[in-house]
């Protein structure tokens, strides 16, 4: 077993699978290129030359905290695709890996009793919508009993609905509909922290004597942790004598999970939603659950480094990212709550490079089935709140190295749009010029690539981020907590550019159903919680029903396509002309099918590749099967202003074609 110390060398860091994603994500944070790590020269240098070159800068302790981390890591070896059995083509992918997934905001996807706000209801009204448009497994965001503080992510009681959504009877009623159309249900869980409404944080705080006191962390005195939600994680409880650590809104309790009745409670919890027929869990920030401790009688958990904090922007993120127990309790809670039903898990997982990844989800180690990791959302040197435009030429370089490197034994979520982050075709294209293209391209990406795709709702229509005008129009603790700070710091315009940059509103406002007024969302004469700002007039599912050149029918598809061709969910995936700038050109195979794949990742005409190899000369043996751009004639709205004429030695503004090797063609 390896230790770190100030005699290490960089490359030994690289090389261990914490230490591997920690540098990355601080480079990507400060914008740096990897290959500065990759240097022979630089991977010699020890952390010992490292430290009196740059500690001052740096802050006392810097390199301590970092060799800290990576010792108390259980772990010390990544898993490599050189490490681990090849997979069994011809063994059946469990369910979870040939499915699409659709995430459900439920109070933004169907209001089915009126009142302004999404329900149960609602969306058992659209599953014929959802089974039609190729939908195999619903995501539910939480509907438990909640004071929506963070929208239902603050759980009051993890057993009853929410009223605003429904109630138990309606909830068996829809997870009954959703089976017996062949779809699957998984729901949202939340146990990194609970509300402060929740029955045992209630308890905890009603004597020191409680027994649910060490539920959560309530200790005599703060640390410098701050919140994900804008300053300090602590509140302070006057009457108590103590502080109550939460990472993210003032309500949101952090959960003790070394302590093992609260481990307990939770699986009781978990198998009693499992009994009732649920396929499975999202699991909410499942990797901040183990906090590093030190022996402090006042408060045990160590302060965060300053300089990190700056770095990351969260100060204290370190001791707690990847937690020196979280691979123990996530078997543990795998063995004692998912395993006997054969439950489906997918781990939010922010901080979590590749490398982490694997050791979540590796088969063998019995964790996780999936993780989301978030590395790919924002540009090396950018977070959503910065004002820039995203450049799919990263996302190129991510997919390839992620396809590359992950190993066989592990599974990658595919996704753009969540809850928690503004639409993907807004932050490429500001001018939404090339809207339909790009919402096109990346579902044809999406579907094609080596894993398992996420859609969030919306996204399938094309729906982009909205035009709100004050910041009453936002409903988002985050955005309004981040508002305030930035008012603090800079003028109220320049505080309100910031948030309608990265503000998590643009993807809660209502699914665009039709173009009456509230979008078919809600009775015209309600209110919704919160408003749409006209573009269901140009974008809208009953429009586009039918419509054959829609986003809607192309998404249909697109979901056809993969499900009726094994080589985009068994097939290999091999990368070409990677050095191509605005250029993505993969092949999937599997058995005697081959597909090709091509895309234009810009805005202006793109030639494709010359020399001996030429794409030109290889697709004379493919048939187009699909295409995001009409060949003739263009539609009014919906194609850029260069010639819809389909030219085959040249791509267009984003682009993208899926070709299908001729019987007779050639590899």
């Amino acid at each position: 077993m390896q230790i770190f110390d100030l005699n290490s060398r960089i490359r030994d860091l690289y090389a261990h699978p914490v230490g591997h994603d920690v540098i990355e994500k601080i480079l990507l944070q400060a914008g740096i290129s990897k290959r500065l790590v990759l240097h022979p020269l630089v991977g010699t240098l020890r952390l010992s030359f490292l430290k009196r070159l740059m500690g001052k800068r740096l802050g006392d302790g810097f390199f301590e905290c970092l060799i800290g981390l990576l010792n108390r890591s259980p772990d010390r070896l990544a898993l490599s695709s050189d490490n681990v059995s090849p997979a069994d083509k011809t063994a059946p992918l469990p369910w979870w890996k040939t499915a699409v997934f659709y995430q459900i905001y439920p109070r933004s996807f169907m209001d089915g009793n009126g009142d302004g706000i999404g329900d149960l209801a609602g969306i058992e009204s659209k599953l014929d919508y959802l089974k039609a448009l190729g939908v195999d497994a619903l995501w539910l965001s939480p509907i438990y009993d909640s004071p929506g503080d963070d929208n239902g992510y603050d759980i009051r009681d993890y057993t009853k609905i929410d009223p605003q959504f429904g109630t138990m009877d309606d909830f068996d009623r829809l997870l009954g509909a959703i089976h017996a159309r062949g779809m699957r249900l998984v729901m949202d869980l939340v146990v990194n922290h609970t509300s402060d409404e929740h029955r045992w944080f209630k308890a905890a705080l009603s004597s020191p004597d409680s027994p649910y006191r060490d539920f959560y962390f309530l200790r005599k005195k703060p640390n410098n942790w701050t919140s994900f939600f804008s300053g300090s994680a602590w509140n302070e409880y006057q009457d108590e004598g103590v502080w109550g650590l939460h990472l993210f809104s003032r309500k949101q309790m952090d959960l003790n999970w070394d302590h093992p009745p609260m481990r307990q409670e939770v699986y009781t919890m978990i198998r009693w939603w499992l009994e009732k027929g649920v396929d499975g869990f999202r699991l909410d920030v499942i990797n901040y659950i183990s906090k590093t401790t030190m022996p402090d009688p006042e408060n045990e958990l160590p302060d965060g480094h300053p300089f990190i904090g700056d770095l990351m922007g969260f100060t204290g993120i370190e001791h707690y990212f990847h937690g020196p127990r979280l691979h123990q309790y996530l078997k543990e809670m795998r063995q004692e709550a998912f395993a006997p039903y054969d439950a489906f898990s997918v781990g939010e997982t922010p901080g979590v490079g590749m490398e982490m990844g694997k050791l979540l989800t590796d088969d063998r180690r019995g964790e996780l089935n999936m993780i989301f990791s978030f590395d790919h959302l924002e540009t090396p040197g950018h977070t959503r709140f910065d004002i820039y435009e995203y450049d799919l030429n990263y996302y190129k370089d991510y997919l390839i190295d992620w396809m590359e490197h992950y190993a066989d034994s592990s599974w990658m979520s595919l996704f753009y749009d969540n809850h928690d982050n503004p639409r993907m075709v807004s932050k490429i294209d500001h001018t939404h010029r090339f809207r339909w293209e790009l919402a096109k391209l990346l579902g044809m990406i999406q579907m094609t690539l080596k894993g398992t795709p996420f859609i969030f709702q919306g996204q399938e229509l094309g729906m982009i981020n909205k035009d709100f005008k004050s910041i009453e129009d936002f409903r988002d603790v985050e955005t309004l907590n981040r508002y305030r700070e930035l008012c603090g710091s800079s003028s109220d315009t320049d505080a309100f550019s910031r948030i309608l940059a990265g503000s998590r509103d643009h993807a809660r406002t209502p699914v665009q159903w039709s173009s009456a007024p509230n979008a078919g969302f809600s009775p015209v004469f309600v209110t919704p919680w919160i408003k749409n700002d006209g573009d269901e007039a140009h974008c809208n599912a009953a429009d586009q029903e039918g419509d054959d050149r829609s986003c809607l029918t192309f998404y249909r598809r697109l979901t056809k396509l993969r499900r009726k061709t094994a080589a985009f969910t068994k097939g290999t995936i091999t990368f070409e002309h990677k050095k191509v700038h605005d250029l993505l050109c993969y092949r999937r195979s599997f058995e005697n099918e081959h597909y090709l794949m091509i895309f234009n990742l810009g805005k202006e005409l793109l030639p494709l590749p010359g020399g001996r190899n030429r794409l030109i000369v290889e697709i004379a043996h493919y048939d187009l099967i699909l295409s995001n751009y009409p060949v003739d004639p263009p539609v009014p709205g919906q194609v850029s202003g260069h010639s819809a004429e389909k030219k085959d030695n040249q791509l267009r503004a984003y682009e993208g074609r899926i070709y299908k090797m001729k019987h007779n063609g050639q590899l």
